[in-house]
């Protein structure tokens, strides 16, 4: 039923994924409850070389922001999402006690998905095809048109470049930044985080904008 009311408000292929990569990003208040908990670890490390206080303070800050979205009862999704990332950062860091390791599971998770979406190119199933197939209640039906399946090949590439720039960038700097590797891995994980996402956003939301594709092709005459 949800999907038949999201089929009517959406006519087009391309309307149908910016409300897609809407709901997947979670806005600016997404975007803040993703940043702040590296932000927290990274200024508190910087500050006091301290890893178990800075593991504190971000995990708590995470928290509070899980409580402050259950409060208001809103989605906890990203913010779930977010703590899920730092948690599993802490445990890295915890276990072997090397600040660099908060960042490891961020880089492997841009590794392991760029792959994924980089094949999913080559075999002509583009992730982002998918997001249609969510809305329309058949998760393959899009393959059938060509001219869907090039769409969202472009759109997918869009969502892996920024992966890519982050494990090129970020790779070397926790393999070989030295001392001052956690300071780096911080700066560069904020940086190269929200606002590559957004940058990529912006391209894809101007490529949709160009083009009205229907979300079901047109019946054959018999």
């Amino acid at each position: 039923m949800v999907a038949e009311a999201e089929e009517v408000a959406h006519d087009t292929v391309e309307a149908a994924v910016r409300a897609q990569l809407a709901k997947a990003l979670g806005g600016v208040r997404g975007m803040v409850e993703a940043a702040v908990p590296t932000i927290a670890f990274t200024v508190a490390w910087i500050t006091t070389e301290q890893l178990k206080l800075s593991l504190i303070i971000s995990v708590s800050l995470s928290v509070v922001l899980l409580v402050a979205r259950l409060v208001q009862r809103s989605t906890p999704q990203f913010v779930i999402n977010s703590l899920i990332g730092i948690a599993i950062g802490a445990f890295f860091a915890s276990r072997s006690g090397d600040a660099r390791a908060y960042f490891l599971p961020g880089i492997l998770w841009n590794a392991g998905y760029s792959l994924a979406m980089l094949l999913s190119i080559i075999t002509r199933w583009p992730v982002v095809g998918f997001l249609i197939g969510s809305v329309t209640g058949d998760p393959t039906a899009w393959h059938k048109d060509s001219g869907v399946v090039k769409l969202c090949t472009r759109l997918t590439w869009l969502l892996l470049i920024p992966c890519v720039v982050r494990v090129a960038v970020q790779l070397p700097v926790y393999l070989y930044g030295g001392d001052q590797a956690v300071a780096a891995l911080g700066i560069t994980k904020i940086l190269m985080g929200w606002p590559l996402q957004v940058a990529a956003l912006g391209t894809m939301l101007w490529l949709l904008g160009r083009g009205r594709t229907p979300l079901k092709p047109p019946i054959a005459p018999a």
